[in-house]
């Protein structure tokens, strides 16, 4: 091949071809090829990032649900291996009293503490206090349940915990639920 430069004007020439052929830029058929191509790795790029959201979802109700029920759950045990007693007439399947000699008042020798749910939410109230709740807004229990259990001496407490994600979106892939279950004696009986 050989270039001419005739005039400012540039041409090419093959040395097999008496003609002299000019070139003004691109062929049609390469810009829908390049733009083919282009849009390719545009699609394989917004699925990835899309999928990648997704699944960060996921996980992340995944996780907010698992460690908003272990979290309440540890909470539980904690306060069922230092209780002095379980007071009887306030615990239900779905309530637990507990004596202790923890977060005592001025002037008192012990003092009760109970778990149960206060709406959608897990909640712990000592003697005198306001309710605490042991779960985010971004969970529900689904179900508390308490059952006393004698082995002995010693009374134990098997406490089952089943805790759902708050889905804003309403979007099932993004659904999340734990079910939790411990048993704890108490140490100070």
């Amino acid at each position: 091949m050989k270039i001419l430069n005739l005039k400012s004007k540039i041409f090419w020439t093959r040395k097999d071809s008496p003609q002299m052929h000019h070139m003004n830029g691109f062929t049609i058929l390469e810009i829908i090829v390049s733009i083919a191509i282009f849009s390719l790795v545009l699609v394989l790029v917004i699925s990835f990032l899309i999928s990648t959201n997704a699944s960060d979802s996921k996980t992340k109700a995944s996780r907010e649900t698992i460690d908003n029920a272990r979290t309440a759950l540890e909470t539980i045990i904690y306060e069922i291996r230092g209780a002095k007693s379980i007071y009887t007439p306030t615990t239900t399947a779905n309530q637990l009293s507990l004596e202790t000699t923890k977060y005592l008042p001025q002037d008192e020798t012990s003092t009760f503490i109970d778990f149960f749910l206060c709406g959608t939410a897990l909640c712990l109230k000592k003697e005198s206090q306001d309710p605490i709740a042991l779960t985010s807004d971004s969970v529900q229990v689904a179900s508390l349940t308490f059952l006393q259990i004698l082995n002995g001496a010693t009374p134990s407490i098997k406490v089952s915990l089943t805790v759902n994600y708050v889905n804003p979106s309403g979007d099932i892939n993004y659904s999340s639920s734990a079910t939790l279950t411990s048993t704890a004696s108490l140490r100070s009986y």
